[in-house]
């Protein structure tokens, strides 16, 4: 495994970094979070036009073809400066689903929009209890016609009120075994029978509600096959951990480098609290857990960009980033003092997203029993060698 990156991925790095802190600094942030889109669409065009939405979609349906670690780096650097935008689910998400399952006409009807124009989709899988086990998919999609008719409310749906479409994991049968029976829909957001509402959070990521009354979706709008979208959500899930766990890899940097800043600035007693030895062990620590989930994103990142995607790994890194992240930044805080906690200070608004991302593609929990379900069939090389 190398972890050295090639010149052409240092130069998304270095355009990445450069187009967000030059497009949105952290005054635009908090301006961006009394937006009732939650982002900025002008600068959402300008991404658009520099290719940034095309970075792995095939050159045939007008991307860069580029590779998984692309895909990491540029979410590294989104999370590094807490970019509030739909890139994540519309391109990390919804387009990798479409390209690798979708039919000949739909990737040639849908990438190329997504890639030229920035068309915004989102992704609706949680409901009642919030989580991406299987039998909480319940919303019902009964066939009529030359279509199904959805039924039911999806949770948490990202940026749903400036999507144009709504990839939906519904139930198209009851079966003893909750994995079976599960389709995905591609559903036009302006549907009759499609109502979307806000659902206030603290860090105004804007998640939505989405009722589905009688929405009817013709089976040409279907994703892979029927009754068998479990596959579709899993890789979906396996693929957005280990890319959100970069954005979260990036704001824990950034929240080390603020506090590490700010601990050499900050004079106390005529001497910066910086020179004071329990917040230098403080940010030692820190250091310690920023390099740890970072290598830990990288090798998981590195396993799929060669195909051999690893599905224990991929769930030890969303735990290890949930856990890493929200820690650097309440230490970050405390270095800060009191003020850390006001908005004022950009340490909160990390802290904020820290907790905000905790749920995003599985909470610790959720990925501590895939873990666990890995464990009972792993066989350690030295025993395999036997």
């Amino acid at each position: 495994m190398d972890f050295g990156f090639s010149k052409d991925q240092d130069l998304i790095r270095k355009s990445a970094r450069e187009f967000i802190e030059k497009e949105c600094p952290k005054e635009k942030v908090r301006e961006l979070k009394q937006d009732k889109k939650g982002f900025d669409t002008k600068i959402w065009k300008k991404m658009a036009n520099l290719g940034f939405m095309g970075l792995v979609i095939a050159e045939e349906y007008h991307g860069t073809e580029g590779d998984f670690l692309d895909l990491m780096i540029f979410m590294e650097e989104i999370g590094r400066n807490i970019f509030p935008c739909p890139f994540f689910i519309t391109v990390c998400q919804c387009a990798p689903a479409i390209e690798e399952f979708g039919t000949a006409a739909q990737k040639k009807n849908i990438l190329p929009k997504i890639a030229e124009k920035g068309e915004i989709w989102s992704y609706a899988v949680n409901e009642d209890k919030a989580d991406y086990e299987a039998s909480d998919i319940q919303l019902s999609a009964v066939a009529k016609g030359d279509g199904y008719v959805l039924n039911g409310t999806k949770l948490f749906v990202p940026y749903a009120n400036s999507a144009k479409k709504i990839l939906v994991v519904g139930r198209t049968t009851q079966s003893d075994n909750p994995e079976e029976g599960i389709t995905l829909f591609i559903v036009d957001a302006n549907s009759d029978g499609v109502e979307i509402e806000e659902i206030p959070t603290a860090a105004k990521d804007m998640k939505c509600e989405v009722r589905f009354n009688n929405v009817t979706v013709s089976r040409d709008d279907v994703l892979g096959e029927i009754d068998k979208g479990w596959a579709i959500v899993d890789y979906v899930l396996q693929y957005g951990a280990v890319l959100k766990s970069a954005e979260m890899s990036g704001g824990t940097q950034a929240a080390l480098d603020i506090a590490n800043k700010y601990a050499k600035e900050r004079f106390q007693f005529g001497k910066p609290i910086g020179s004071f030895q329990s917040l230098q062990h403080r940010l030692v620590k820190m250091l310690t857990e920023v390099d740890g989930l970072k290598n830990l994103v990288y090798e998981a990142a590195w396993n799929i960009d060669e195909g051999t995607p690893n599905k224990m790994l991929n769930s030890m890194v969303k735990v290890k980033a949930n856990n890493v992240y929200h820690r650097v930044c309440f230490d970050a805080v405390y270095i800060h003092g009191a003020i850390g906690w006001t908005e004022e200070m950009d340490i909160s608004l990390y802290l904020l997203r820290a907790k905000a991302n905790e749920n995003d593609c599985g909470g610790t929990n959720f990925h501590r029993e895939r873990i666990a379900k890995e464990l009972e069939s792993y066989e350690p090389d030295f025993l395999a060698m036997k």
